[in-house]
């Protein structure tokens, strides 16, 4: 997946934003609507894995896109697109900025939240499952790496790959294979634990987990191995919140014991309840509550589990094994022998692992990488965020389309890790990584130092920071020079990446000078084909797009297709996906022939690397129609999108995303040929699906909205006409603003509408009312 770049012929992949056991997720662009995005993909199951499992795994994933896309609420995570590239599925997500509890937990130095801070993500996080439990929707898999903070302070929850449908029909109510256990440890509610029935108290149960450990610092639970925190889950009380932090308030000390109650009928009814006991408990937070820098660390083994009822046997947290006789029965118990033991946990949990919780104590031990084959991290696992990996020569894909600015040498697919790019010397331009930071070897510290502050830099450009991004790239890239020389990779890396962030920041004619310079002097130093003087030149491509340098970016563009055909072959995905980028400039130019006769290629290309029948060759074919349509060969255009939408239909389902798309082209060609009873009611059929498939304020749906709008202007019926026009515009201000590009375009779709209507003083009112947006937009 990773080599693609460019899947469905719309989603740029651009660098890896988190890393799970099984699956990865990207920082993307969506392309077709100019949009950050996150694409969530799940790793290629090699024979090792056992067949049923590769399945439940799959149609986990799937289930998690068919709950996910089904919720909207501001505090869960919005889904926009679901489909397979190569045979590997993926998930298009809203791109969220911020940080997850366990993230916050480790930013905190591994002390507990904030007081008002935990009062408030308890609130949202409450209202939000309050809404997907009427939805029937049971999370299961609740935990703090599955929260999210945003810069905003909105919380939102994320992954519902293990999410049960409580109702509705085609939906089993367990999903389970033998390797794959539901649920990370430390979060898991004990009829979870035990294979009872799983309802919304489950989550509730989650929740009183997360709550405890934002609040004290540690889950309520804190042992070393699943065995023993399933265990304390099923048998033991949990110490009081406020005997690890005195300051909570007692009503949300309560609240949280409750959550916690060992029976479900002992929890509160609901999370509409919960929500509502916190509102109430918001009144005893201290005004202007602080981190407690004064807590002091938990020792670092675990505390005592509280006494059991007398007579109980104390279990010790060891797994049961085989019977090695008294002897070893001893060794598990310190009870009498003729004592009762307590029911055993099921059998599914004897090799089951920890996982990872959000933090560990107060003194944390290193934690390995995930293993691919845990079946606790496989689809369990914390999201980690890529943070702090980049090192010395490894710059961020942060642009759009870039295919990396690490140092060494770029690789055709399959080469040997040693083996040099094309067109450099394998001799030369050789660096050596340093060490991960706060390990250099001697003589190292100012190199590491830098690697520090490149790495803080990536993670300001990351929360969308770029104005503070590009000036610490630049003085890391200053400082770097005077280390290492100006024409140090790492140096370019440096500025490279203070010219993506210039670019991001708005200065695209400061970005533009910045990565021309870094193009020559990689071209100079590295070669014309290196894989980092590639990704800066198609850097610099999509500013001369952005500055309406069309010609300049088409010569751009071609150079890169002709690098990238000589390194890797005119048909490696990344040369098709550059040659597409070709195409499009030439669209921009207005040259569609040429167009046309390049959407073609690609279009044969992907067709022979993967099938008449692959979304991403279904794809290049709707650029084809695109081409046509602007050629104002309709007819064959119209033909082309109805053979499309059979295929998508076939493909990937008469309601998919591309599957509408296809069909919205077809309604704008049957247009386009003057056939406009027809297209109002494809228009309309497309709009009224969209909206229940991805919901009334998609961006789709208020495409197809528009869509109706235009057909029922050219069929006179102006005053339905600017109906539709107003419930577009209307839900664009709301969804993004008044003063966005696609809003203000609403805003003028109405003021037309108005001319017609004779309403031309409204009109004028309007036409002003966007003027003065777009000056404001573009001050000066």
């Amino acid at each position: 997946m990773a080599d693609t770049r460019l899947i469905h012929g719309r989603y740029r992949l651009l660098e890896v934003i988190g890393r799970g056991g099984m699956g990865e997720v990207w920082r993307a662009t969506d392309e077709s609507l100019g949009r950050r995005v996150a694409v969530k993909c799940l790793k290629p199951l090699g024979p090792q894995h056992d067949p049923g499992s590769v399945r439940v795994l799959r149609e986990r994933f799937r289930r998690e896109a068919r709950v996910a896309a089904s919720l909207q609420h501001r505090g869960v995570t919005v889904v926009h697109d679901f489909g397979e590239c190569d045979g590997t599925p993926f998930l298009v997500m809203e791109h969220l900025e911020g940080r997850n509890l366990s993230q916050l937990l480790e930013d905190n130095k591994h002390h507990p939240l904030p007081v008002d801070d935990v009062v408030d993500i308890a609130e949202q996080v409450a209202d939000a499952l309050a809404y997907t439990h009427r939805q029937g929707i049971v999370h299961r898999d609740l935990k703090p790496a599955n929260i999210m903070r945003l810069a905003d302070g909105t919380v939102k929850i994320c992954d519902f790959g293990i999410a049960r449908l409580d109702a509705g029909p085609g939906h089993s109510s367990r999903l389970t294979s033998g390797e794959i256990t539901l649920g990370t440890p430390h979060y898991m509610s004990p009829e979870q634990i035990g294979g009872g029935r799983v309802d919304h108290r489950s989550d509730l149960y989650s929740l009183g987990c997360v709550l405890y450990e934002i609040s004290t610092g540690v889950p309520p639970f804190d042992q070393d191995d699943a065995w023993g925190i399933l265990v304390g889950h099923r048998d033991t009380p949990p110490e009081p919140p406020r005997t690890h932090r005195a300051e909570l308030p007692a009503p949300f000390e309560r609240i949280v014991l409750d959550l916690l109650a060992k029976t479900p009928d002992a929890r509160p009814a609901d999370a509409g309840d919960v929500r509502r006991r916190i509102s109430d408990a918001r009144r005893a937070v201290p005004a202007g509550a602080t981190p407690l820098p004064a807590v002091p660390p938990h020792p670092a083994t675990p505390p005592h589990p509280a006494t059991p009822p007398h007579g109980a046997p104390v279990l010790l947290a060891t797994p049961p094994g085989p019977d090695t006789g008294a002897q070893g029965r001893a060794a598990r118990r310190t009870d009498p022998p003729s004592a009762v033991p307590a029911p055993r946990a099921p059998a599914w949990t004897r090799t089951m692992t920890t996982g990872r919780k959000a933090v560990g104590t107060h003194h944390p031990r290193p934690v390995p990488p995930p293993d691919d084959d845990d079946p606790v991290t496989t689809l369990t696992g914390t999201w980690t965020t890529g943070a702090g990996t980049s090192h010395l020569g490894t710059g961020a894909r942060t642009g759009p389309g870039a295919l990396g600015t690490g140092g060494g040498p770029w690789r055709p697919q399959g080469a040997a890790p040693d083996a040099p790019a094309a067109g450099t010397d394998s001799g030369t331009h050789r660096f050596t990584l340093p060490p991960p930071p706060g390990r250099p070897p001697r003589g190292s510290e100012p190199q590491a130092a830098l690697a520090d502050r490149h790495g803080a830099a990536l993670r300001l450009a990351r929360l969308g920071r770029w104005a503070e991004a590009g000036e610490a790239h630049r003085a890391v890239a200053a400082e770097r020079e005077r280390v290492l020389g100006a024409d140090h990779p790492d140096t370019l890396t440096s500025r490279h990446e203070r010219g993506v962030a210039l670019s991001r920041a708005g200065r695209v004619a400061a970005a533009l000078r910045e990565l021309d310079r870094v193009a020559e002097a990689r071209d100079r130093v590295l070669g014309p084909d290196h894989r980092d003087t590639v990704a800066t030149r198609q850097e610099s491509a999509y500013v001369l797009t952005r500055l309406g340098r069309h010609a300049d970016a088409h010569r751009v563009h071609a150079a890169v297709l002709s690098a990238r055909a000589r390194v890797l072959g005119a048909g490696h995905p990344d040369t098709v996906a550059a040659l597409q980028e070709v195409a499009h400039a030439l669209g921009r130019l207005g040259r569609w022939e040429e167009a046309l006769r390049t959407c073609r290629e690609v279009a044969d290309a992907r067709a022979r690397a993967r099938g008449a029948d692959h979304p991403d060759t279904l794809a290049a074919r709707y650029e084809v129609g695109i081409a046509l349509g602007r050629l104002d060969r309709g007819h064959e255009a119209l033909e082309l999108y109805r053979d499309l939408t059979a295929a998508r239909s076939r493909v990937q389902g008469p309601e998919h995303p591309e599957t509408l798309r296809a069909r919205h082209g077809l309604g704008v060609n049957l247009g386009r040929l003057g056939r406009w009873e027809e297209a109002l009611r494809e228009a309309r059929d497309v709009a009224a699906t969209r909206a229940r498939v991805l919901g009334p304020d998609h961006p789709d749906t208020l495409v197809s909205g528009r869509e109706v709008a235009v057909c029922l202007g050219w069929l006179g019926r102006w005053a339905e006409a600017l109906t539709g026009y107003r419930l577009v515009s209307g839900a664009r201000e709301r969804v993004l603003g008044p003063d966005h590009p696609d809003t203000l375009a609403s805003r003028n779709d109405e003021a037309q509408c108005l001319e017609q209507l004779g309403r031309h003083t409204e009109a004028v009112e309007l036409h002003r009312r966007v003027a003065a947006a777009h000056r404001r937009r573009t001050p000066g």
